[in-house]
């Protein structure tokens, strides 16, 4: 593996067999190109954001090492959303599978298409929690994750799984 960072990505869904297509992109995902899984989050039920008259979400987070470089890992992530069936109809809206970049070591991108670390990954419990629970001690800005995690509202989240997967571990 050339030069490597550490990733934090967000997976969920709403739409079908969620916890199929998270588990299908949990194996995808560690096939990619120079790349690893070394921390899976618990799965989590997540009530809707943005548009709250949709069903519930499932939502997780990965730690993997990878020497994709960043627009790299996004294409090779939107190609395993789209062979999910993902469709990108309404922002915010249900979805098959989502996976998002949330940090790549300590990069910040700006770019029209890859915004890292993620834009509004401070405000979301649904993400932040998830996180917290495999790099707490990560620090986002001045503040760890589990410190930012804490001061969210986390009405309504709870976990579905502590081990979701169908992996016998939970690293590659």
């Amino acid at each position: 593996m050339s030069k490597s960072a550490i990733a934090y990505l967000g997976l969920g869904g709403n739409v079908g067999d969620v916890k199929s297509a998270l588990q299908w992109a949990h194996g995808e995902i560690g096939q990619l190109p120079s790349t690893s899984i070394i921390a899976v989050s618990p799965l989590y039920k997540t009530p809707p954001w943005g548009i709250t008259t949709q069903n519930w979400f499932l939502n997780a987070c990965l730690g993997i090492e990878t020497g994709l470089k960043p627009h790299a890992l996004l294409r090779a992530l939107v190609d395993i959303e789209l062979r999910a069936g993902r469709k990108r109809d309404v922002r915010w809206g249900p979805r098959t599978l989502d996976i998002d970049i949330l940090t790549y070591g300590d990069v910040s991108i700006r770019t029209p298409d890859l915004t890292i670390p993620h834009p509004r990954l401070l405000d979301r419990a649904f993400v932040m929690i998830p996180l917290a629970a495999i790099a707490g001690d990560m620090m986002i800005g001045r503040s760890h994750v589990r410190t930012i995690a804490s001061a969210l509202d986390e009405a309504g989240i709870e976990i579905e799984a502590e081990e979701w997967t169908g992996a016998s571990s939970n690293a590659d």
